[in-house]
C-alpha cells in the first residue's frame, strides 16, 4: 500500500516538469491521478507512463485562464482528496515591459485560476470530510528578479492566498500549503534559458552562489517533498516551504572581488 493509497489527486500543469513528475510520483504512491494541461501530446505520454508502470491516471485538458474551464476541470476530476495548483507562466517581463495585458494573462493562470479552482473543489472537499490543497509558488514571490516582475507579483498574491485560505478552511479539515521553489531544471528551463543566448550545459556552469551543491534541483526532487505534504498525518496548513538551497531571509554571501 503506497502512502496516498485510495486518494483522488489533481495536478494541474502535469504534462511536462514538476507537475508531470508529482502525477507520477502520487500514481506510484497509489493515488487516482488526473493529469492536466493543453499540451495533449504531453498529457498522453504521461499518462501512458503512469499506466504502464501500473497506476491509475487520465488526462483532461483545460485553458485555466478561462473561468468556466476552471469549474469544468473541477467537475470532470470528481470529488477530490488532494489539489496540486502546480500549472503556471513564467513570462520575463520589467516595469517597462509589463503592460496591462501581459499583468492581466500572468495573474488570471497563475493566481486567479488557483483561487477559482480551490473554489470550485470545496463543496468536494466538505463532502469526503477534508482536503490538501498544495500551491506552487516561487522564491520569487518575496521580491523577484528584475525581469520576473510579473511573475514575481503572481507568486507573492498566491503566497498570502494561501494562508488566507488556511486560516478560513481550517474548521472543514482542509489543508492549504506552499511550495516556494528554487531553481528547477525542467524542460520549460532549459528552453528559456537556451533562448536566451546560454549555452546547451549552462546549468552545469552556474556559479556556487547560485547553487551551492553545483547542480540546480530536479524535478522528482520536488516531487518527493510533495508526498510528504499531501498524504494523510498531522494537520499542518498555512506552511510555506521553501525548497532552495540557500536561506532566502538573512543569506550574506560570501563578497568576492573578481
Amino acid at each position: 500500500m503506497g502512502r496516498l493509497a485510495g486518494l483522488r489527486a489533481l495536478v494541474t500543469g502535469s504534462t511536462s516538469g514538476v507537475g508531470k513528475a508529482m502525477a507520477i510520483r502520487f500514481a506510484q504512491e497509489g493515488a487516482s491521478v488526473v493529469v492536466h494541461g493543453i499540451d495533449d501530446e504531453g498529457g498522453a505520454r504521461c499518462v501512458t507512463q503512469i499506466q504502464e508502470a501500473g497506476g491509475d491516471a487520465r488526462y483532461v485538458r483545460a485553458d485555466i485562464e478561462i473561468p468556466s474551464e476552471c469549474e469544468s476541470l473541477i467537475e470532470q476530476s470528481g470529488v477530490l482528496d488532494i489539489l496540486v495548483n502546480n500549472a503556471a507562466i513564467v513570462p520575463r517581463s520589467t516595469l517597462e515591459t509589463t503592460d496591462a495585458g501581459l499583468f492581466d494573462h500572468t495573474v488570471a493562470i497563475n493566481l486567479r485560476a488557483p483561487l477559482l479552482l480551490i473554489r470550485a473543489a470545496l463543496p468536494g472537499f466538505q463532502q469526503a470530510g477534508g482536503g490538501c490543497v498544495l500551491n506552487i509558488g516561487s522564491v520569487n514571490a518575496y521580491c523577484g528578479e528584475t525581469g520576473l516582475l510579473a511573475y514575481s507579483i503572481s507568486k507573492g498574491g498566491l503566497m498570502t492566498m494561501t494562508r488566507n485560505l488556511a486560516d478560513a478552511l481550517g474548521p472543514d479539515l482542509i489543508r492549504v500549503n506552499q511550495f516556494n521553489l528554487g531553481w528547477v531544471l525542467t524542460e520549460r528551463e532549459q528552453i528559456d534559458q537556451e533562448r536566451q543566448g546560454k549555452p546547451t550545459d549552462w546549468a552545469a556552469r552556474m556559479p556556487k552562489e547560485f547553487i551551492p551543491s553545483g547542480r540546480l534541483f530536479a524535478p522528482e526532487e520536488i516531487a518527493n517533498y510533495a508526498v510528504t505534504f499531501v498524504e494523510p498525518g498531522p494537520f499542518v496548513t498555512g506552511a510555506v516551504l521553501e525548497l532552495e538551497q540557500f536561506p532566502i531571509i538573512g543569506r550574506n554571501p560570501p563578497k568576492v572581488i573578481p
